[in-house]
């Protein structure tokens, strides 16, 4: 089983922005990657998935975070990233990023946990006041 690796999580002022990546060994000709948040006592919730077919590229992401987390992918390291812009407190949390080979429609990829087939274990995002 792939086993994606996340980086980047650190603590940032309110209002601050921070990158994450996420790298992975194997890919396919069509596949999600997906990244999640949580914190303790809630579900993990997709904010943010980019989904690849071929020669596109397809973006998906949860109104929370729409206008100002950003996803984006390097080729070919297989790996992809997440910019966090404008951070609220509401922002801390685990952030984890997933890959599943299925799941990828006209739409883009899901932002549902169940989807994804491989998870990293989690980069620590904290944001301060």
């Amino acid at each position: 089983q792939v086993q994606p690796v996340e980086s980047g999580g650190t603590s940032a002022q309110a209002g601050g922005s921070l990158i994450l990546s996420c790298e992975v060994s194997e890919t396919a000709d069509k596949f999600c990657m997906g990244w999640f948040h949580q914190v303790p006592g809630s579900e993990r919730e997709g904010v943010a998935a980019i989904g690849i077919r071929g020669g596109g590229t397809y973006y998906n992401y949860a109104n929370s975070v729409k206008g100002r987390f950003t996803a984006s992918r390097a080729n070919p390291q297989n790996t992809v990233f997440l910019q966090l812009n404008s951070l609220t407190q509401g922002d801390t949390g685990m952030y984890y990023c997933a890959i599943a080979f299925k799941g990828l429609t006209t739409s883009g990829c899901p932002l549902t946990a169940t989807s994804y087939n491989s998870w990293g274990q989690g980069t620590q995002v904290t944001v301060s006041s």
